[in-house]
């Protein structure tokens, strides 16, 4: 099914998210007692909610998003691109940049989305924010109301689970053995916000965020038994 697809349809994407404040003790007390009481099933016993704030970047709610990076495929004649660009700065104009290439460039009906766990991680958590800041949420990311067949996301890894629900590959785990070059530079999901607050470094977290969409293009060719991407098809935008 997916080797029908027309490839200059679908808008591949990555996101990267810090805990929306650097540290713990800068939450006022509401917030500080809510994010307790919401890990306190992933805490258990083993960390203070203090020490665990390293891990907020990965709730919306107390979250926030300093990079959407996407690919998406060009072909003239014989000649194929993946062009490669990312949205970066204040949150706010993040997502509305993100909304304005989505309704103005892949918003039509034969358009899709597709990331790695996207589905359960990037979309929402990208809808959510979107919320938050009282942004237009695009018709592509609004599943209100969307029959399960009507909602036009792809996944890299719920196609790599065939059906087994349980089942979590991480996409560096999948690209090494699928054969795919490393998508990983010198740092990784863990270290994003200390690379964002104490190194103030965006330019690498951009790097590696963007490195993440190339991946999830090279594991989609290579679930289409295709050709991977090579160094002089791939264009940063």
């Amino acid at each position: 099914m997916i080797e029908k697809l027309n490839l200059e349809n679908i808008l591949f994407l990555d996101i990267e998210t810090v805990p929306e404040q650097e540290n713990f003790t800068t939450l006022d007390a509401e917030m500080q007692a809510l994010w307790e009481t919401k890990t306190q099933y992933q805490r258990k016993d083993e960390f203070t909610p203090e020490d665990f704030y390293e891990r907020a970047g990965i709730w919306a709610e107390f979250g926030k998003i300093v990079c959407i990076s996407v690919g998406y495929f060009t072909f003239k004649g014989d000649i194929r691109h993946f062009r490669v660009t990312s949205f970066f700065g204040e949150e706010p104009k993040i997502l509305k940049d993100f909304s304005n290439l989505m309704e103005n460039h892949f918003g039509k009906a034969q358009h899709l989305l597709c990331g790695h766990n996207a589905k359960e991680f990037d979309i929402p958590f990208i809808a959510r924010r979107m919320i938050i800041h009282q942004i237009a949420i695009p018709s592509k990311l609004n599943l209100f109301g969307k029959k399960p067949w009507e909602v036009q996301h792809l996944d890299t890894l719920e196609l790599w689970k065939f059906g087994d629900y349980k089942h979590f590959t991480s996409l560096k785990l999948l690209t090494k053995v699928l054969g795919i070059p490393s998508s990983k530079g010198d740092i990784d999901g863990s270290q994003v916000a200390h690379v964002f607050y104490v190194d103030q470094d965006i330019d690498r977290i951009i790097t590696y965020c963007e490195k993440d969409v190339i991946a999830v293009a090279q594991v989609f060719l290579r679930l289409r038994r295709e050709d991977l991407l090579v160094e002089d098809e791939i264009l940063h935008v």
